[in-house]
């Protein structure tokens, strides 16, 4: 990355904020990144439950964990929920089909959600073809989407054209 200097090629963690609990706190998720400047970071990991980012983005983060993409990287994220959570064998056919997309497919240990990161390369409808496929095939209640596509009003970012 150009912009990358060595004071800022460390891996870390960052913690960008999902919203709110019913308590009002502040509600965190994770993600590995690298350090590139102050306050700036690329993500390594697509995230499972924020919306608006995936791996390669560079974001600057506040201390709220509020962020704004800098620069948007080249990968997708999709994310899916499942009630009940899903079977092993689940992820492993979903892992399976986008393996020809390079797609890296990731799981926490309870299966409660799966996040998909896959170059926008690889086209929107052969990620729709393999989410849509794979959904027939499970037996839980289902619910996918890109979260690194539409703007808050539904509106698509087309940060890909």
């Amino acid at each position: 990355m150009s912009i990358e200097s060595p004071a800022y090629s460390n891996p870390c963690h960052v913690a960008l904020r999902v919203g709110s609990a019913s308590s009002g706190r502040p509600v965190f998720e994770t993600l590995p990144a690298r350090a590139v400047g102050p306050g700036s970071y690329e993500l390594l990991g697509s995230p499972g439950m924020v919306e608006g980012c995936a791996a390669g983005d560079l974001l600057k983060i506040d201390a709220d964990g509020l962020f704004q993409i800098e620069r948007r990287g080249p990968n997708l994220c999709v994310q899916a929920f499942g009630e009940p959570p899903f079977a092993a064998e689940s992820l492993e056919s979903l892992i399976n089909a986008f393996a020809p997309l390079d797609g890296l497919v990731e799981a926490p240990s309870d299966r409660r959600f799966i996040v998909v990161t896959v170059p926008v390369a690889a086209g929107f409808p052969a990620v729709e073809a393999v989410m849509d496929t794979w959904a027939a095939s499970v037996n839980v209640v289902l619910e996918w989407g890109f979260s690194n596509v539409f703007g808050p009003e539904g509106e698509p970012l087309n940060w890909w054209q």
